[in-house]
């Protein structure tokens, strides 16, 4: 979803900021760590993106001597699988070849979590996992084993959920407001007009005055104390209030807290930050560095103590100030391995200056996906889309009308918000004083809808790095041409205002930082969590990070990024499948196949379409809207078989994010009801459902054969590859619930040792044994040789492919010892005349192949004799000492 301007209205907005006095001075950006200075952004008109050019010696590695993951084993952590399971697998993740297992994040959450994000006290190990003990058991295990371990952490929000006491934190602040020794923990707006030194608390299924008449408010005792309770939720009494206990409403009405309707949120009324539009997550001031100590005490030492090796950090674009957090966090680990769960849009580079080692990896995921699609399928799928829809819209329009609706409906209080600070700064700029709120509010809202990127990288105070500006140039242009001309001052000084040119005042740096705090949240939910799920052409790129509007990676792309990531990110995180993912990399892998042939899809999902328009199964125009039919057919086809119970959950919950008939707020019971009956009559009847698994099975060795590609390519290019838990097989799984689900370990443990007892490779087959055989057999090379793959002296070397072919393979020598041969577009080889001679040239010497054990000599070698025993090809080097 990167939109970067044209060259002459780059050049445009270029000269506005030197007449705003916003390009004054920038030093060359430093790294950190190492004090290497990079060259200069550069902005590519001929390829309207954005690029990086780097020194080559410039990397993000950690402090000498301290250890890092040669490749991580993702697991989901919760009361049904805690230390004592995972302890259990140990083993088995040995013997799978991995290095480290990484876990999801273990400090005390709320109840029965089922994903450990929702922290509610930083200074205990989560009780339902095993506590403390079953972590160090945990830790000793994998030791014993020459495993280690890293962790997810989440610092830039709390769980402030039912019960409310579970929060200490919180708890405090409630009670004493702000006297509290916590209070500054919070980003809380004590002076906001309509609370009046209160924190707003909106938990009520009504207005509060309802609630009491109603009788669902009570005083009760817990612990000792005199607390509120309403239903599950539990509130302190204010010290010098309980004589109140026998009025209610004046009790209610004494406490540093005002009980409200949870509706009122949507008005705009809310005066701390929360994750996202989650009211149930606060966010936390981490950049004061009491907050900061008192969150990390249990990772630092754990780090110090050797029990883990590095850490993964979520969301830190949600942070004040992000370099300041990560330079902080290296600091306090000794430059230890750190990823950020950054999301970069096209074209968009993590910032050098940070020392980290980079992202969590949804940058290279889009990268590998990107190359199992035919770019040659996009007018066909294009077109396939718009006749069965109706619909004509591009993905971008879609993006900008997603991001309307957020701000206008969702994340109505954060825009209030930054508009009262505008408001305070406009006293401050001259050339502000004439504007009017309503056209401020008007100008800022289609600013952030224009913000093109998570975040831009400005501090107060600071020079203002040229990225942050080409993104800052992007906004306004946008803005002032959605406008036509009408609002362009009102633009401007959202301009100014962001770049720290509109006054010193506290206002005008919050405003800075909290304006870079709502970037990210409108990007998440209006494109992750909105567009997403209105837009349908191929869903298989509607991964987080991605771009549906970008229609596949050419191989040279694809080589371009990994020689980009072994100069500057080599030890960066690799990703296919995380808990976050929209699909799992099997279901995307067979989906892309879509993209070969969208001919035989469109007349496929047509003719189900109209079967299922006879069976009585649409109940009118919108019952269900052909766009959603549109997603559940994709969705039956690239998940197939599923149980009709996944099935029906996942649509309600895409139909509910989609937020066009219905959401999460404001059901329309009409509308879920058609979509559920319209899945379940499906899936009931046999001679319909057996035409879909007639199609399935005309993809699905396509798809495993992408799936087979991909991963070869993840686990072997630049970078630190995760295997998220189960996913070293076949897994076909949708978003969040359904990508958690338990894991069937028992079972790949026994198909892991059959495969090491039998002497030539699987087939590939539903069984999943080939993609257990090549996941195995390359996470063991990267133990084996880690200095091949993440060593200091590593290389990445893209090899030479020719004949008529070319375009159909990616090949890659790894340090001069390792080369890998992955075909893609399985359908143009297999049914568009083979290979004919397709070549790719190999170093001299000898090279054994890791999955048939094959030697061949260097040279020029057919792609087909290569793949003969195996749909891949990862050869090694022989007769090369390690060094």
């Amino acid at each position: 979803m990167h939109f970067v301007p044209s060259q002459l209205s780059f050049c445009l907005s270029v000269s506005l900021f030197f007449k705003l006095n916003l390009l004054t001075s920038f030093p060359p950006i430093q790294n950190v760590r190492t004090h290497r200075t990079f060259k200069r952004f550069q902005f590519s008109p001929s390829h309207r993106k954005m690029t990086i050019n780097s020194s080559s010696a410039a990397t993000h590695r950690p402090e000498q001597g301290r250890p890092y993951p040669v490749s991580t084993y993702r697991v989901q952590l919760r009361k049904e699988f805690g230390f004592a399971d995972a302890e259990g697998i140990v083993q088995y993740l040995k013997d799978l070849g991995v290095t480290h297992l990484y876990c999801s994040p273990y400090l005390q959450a709320t109840p029965g979590s089922a994903h450990g994000y929702d922290v509610v006290n930083h200074s205990v190990i989560n009780k339902e996992l095993g506590g403390e003990k079953g972590f160090d058991n945990l830790i000793k295990k994998l030791h014993a084993n020459n495993l280690r371990a890293i962790a997810d952490i989440v610092p830039n929000h709390v769980s402030v959920a039912d019960p409310e006491n579970l929060n200490p934190y919180w708890w405090d602040t409630l009670k004493h407001g702000r006297d509290s020794r916590y209070a500054s923990w919070f980003d809380i707006e004590w002076d906001h007009p309509q609370l009046k030194g209160k924190v707003l608390l909106p938990v009520l299924g009504g207005p509060v005055e309802e609630i009491i008449s109603r009788g669902e408010l009570k005083v009760e005792h817990e612990d000792g104390e005199p607390v509120l309770s309403y239903w599950s939720h539990v509130f302190p009494i204010k010290p010098g209030t309980e004589a109140l206990k026998d009025d209610i409403a004046k009790l209610v009405e004494a406490q540093n807290y005002k009980l409200a309707f949870w509706r009122v949120t949507l008005d705009g009324t809310l005066n701390y930050r929360r994750f996202f539009d989650v009211t149930t997550l606060a966010g936390i001031r981490v950049e004061d560095k009491t907050v900061f100590d008192e969150t990390h005490a249990i990772f630092v030492k754990q780090i110090r103590d050797g029990a883990l090796d590095g850490l993964r950090v979520d969301h830190p674009d949600g942070l004040a100030d992000p370099q300041e957090y990560v330079e902080r966090l290296a600091e306090s680990t000794g430059g230890s391995w750190i990823v950020i769960e950054k999301i970069l849009e096209e074209g968009e580079e993590l910032p050098a200056s940070w020392p980290c080692a980079g992202t969590s990896g949804y940058d290279s995921l889009i990268r590998i996906t990107g190359l199992l699609v035919d770019k040659k399928g996009e007018s066909p799928l294009t077109d396939a889309y718009h006749k069965f829809t109706g619909l004509t819209k591009d993905f971008k329009t879609v993006v900008n009308e997603s991001k309307h609706f957020i701000l206008e409906k969702s994340l109505v209080a954060e825009v209030e918000r930054l508009v009262s600070l505008l408001m305070i700064i406009q006293k401050e700029d001259q050339q502000a004083h004439d504007l009017k709120r309503d056209s401020i509010r008007a100008a800022l809202v289609e600013f952030l809808a224009a913000f093109d990127v998570y975040r831009a990288y400005i501090q107060p105070g600071k020079p203002i790095p040229k990225e942050s500006l080409v993104h800052l140039a992007y906004a306004d242009e946008t803005a002032k041409k959605a406008f036509k001309g009408l609002r362009d001052a009102e633009v401007e000084f959202i301009v100014r205002a962001a770049a720290y040119k509109s006054g010193t005042s506290p206002a005008a740096k919050e405003f800075v930082s909290r304006l870079q705090q709502t970037c990210g949240p409108v990007m998440a939910k209006g494109i992750e969590d909105t567009a997403f799920y209105r837009y349908f052409r191929l869903t298989a790129l509607n991964e987080v990070g991605g771009d549906p509007g970008n229609f596949g990676k050419s191989p040279k792309e694809f080589h371009e990024a990994c020689l980009s990531m072994q100069s500057n990110w080599p030890l960066s995180m690799t990703t296919l499948s995380t808990h976050d993912t929209k699909r799992s990399e099997d279901v995307r892998a067979r989906l892309a196949v879509l993209s070969e042939i969208p001919q035989e899809w469109s007349e496929r999902v047509q003719q189900w379409s109209s079967r299922a328009e006879a069976l009585g199964l649409r109940k009118g125009p919108t019952l269900p809207d052909k766009n959603t039919e549109y997603l559940f057919w994709q969705s039956l086809v690239g998940t197939f078989p599923i149980s009709k119970d996944r099935l029906v959950a996942y649509m309600d919950k895409a139909i509910r994010e989609g937020k066009v008939y219905t959401s999460h707020t404001d059901a329309v019971k009409e509308f879920d009801d058609a979509v559920k009956n319209f899945v379940e009559g499906v899936l009931d009847n046999k001679d319909l459902l057996a035409d879909v698994e007639k199609f399935v099975t005309r993809i699905q060795d396509y798809g495993r054969l992408n799936g087979l590609t991909q991963k070869a390519i993840q686990l072997t290019m630049p970078g630190i590859p995760d295997v998220y838990q189960g996913c070293e097989i076949e897994d076909y799984s949708l978003v969040d619930p359904d990508n958690r689900r338990p894991v069937d370990f028992a079972n790949r443990r026994n198909l892991l040792t059959k495969l090491d007892h039998q002497n030539t490779p699987p087939k590939v087959d539903s069984v999943g044994s080939a993609k257990l055989y090549l996941v195995s057999r390359l996470l063991r090379l990267r133990r084996e040789h880690p200095s091949w793959f993440v060593g200091e002296e590593a290389t990445y070397e893209p090899l030479q492919v020719n004949g008529p072919k070319v375009d159909n393979v990616i090949a890659f020598g790894r340090s001069g010892r390792v080369i890998t041969v992955a075909p893609r577009l399985w359908v143009s080889i297999k049914e568009g005349g083979g290979w004919q001679g397709t070549t790719v040239r190999l170093p001299e010497g000898q090279w054994r192949d890791v999955f048939s054990g094959k030697v061949r000599k260097g040279g020029e070698l057919e792609v087909e004799s290569l793949i003969e025993e195996f749909p891949i090809a990862v050869l090694v080097r022989e007769g090369l000492n390690e060094e």
